[in-house]
């Protein structure tokens, strides 16, 4: 019987949390391929998809990632909130190792002026599937994706303003 889990993650970020968020989640897609060429090849939005909730955007990924590409649904933005839900609809492990995924962002001003990202990621596996090592590279993934955009933003203190 497939089972569902979910598990959480908190990064601390010295980047202002309007910031951090459009450009590690609303504007990724545009500017992982920019920063992070390394691992994603390119990415654009699904069947003119335009971010409003519903849309789909695809990340295509080089030979660092162990799949080739990812599909997410928007199903829930409030940009002034800083929070947004999406599903993984393909790639990724749907299918192979994962029934369904979700994810929910939300980025938190801190006291120091930075930042801190809250993510709660729920999944149900595919019968017999065990996950063990997967959650900890979500996780280090996650993380990367939110230091390569801070990084981006400290050293393009006019971005994302």
């Amino acid at each position: 019987m497939a089972s569902t889990d979910s598990w959480t993650h908190e990064i601390e970020s010295p980047v202002a949390a309007p910031r951090l968020f459009r450009a590690a989640v609303m504007d990724w897609h545009t500017l992982a391929p920019k920063i992070a060429s390394h691992i994603v090849a390119s990415a654009h939005p699904v069947d003119g998809a335009d971010g409003s909730v519903g849309s789909v955007r695809q990340f295509n990924f080089t030979s660092a990632m162990p799949f080739s590409h990812m599909k997410e649904r928007l199903d829930f933005l409030d940009a002034d909130k800083l929070e947004c839900k999406s599903t993984l609809v393909e790639g990724g492990g749907v299918g192979k190792a994962i029934e369904t995924a979700t994810s929910h962002i939300k980025v938190e001003p801190a006291a120091n002026g930075g930042s801190v990202v809250k993510v709660e990621s729920t999944y149900k596996l595919l019968p017999g599937v065990e996950v063990k090592d997967e959650i900890i590279k979500a996780k280090e993934s996650l993380t990367a994706i939110f230091k390569t955009a801070e990084a981006y933003l400290i050293a393009n203190p006019d971005a994302y303003n």
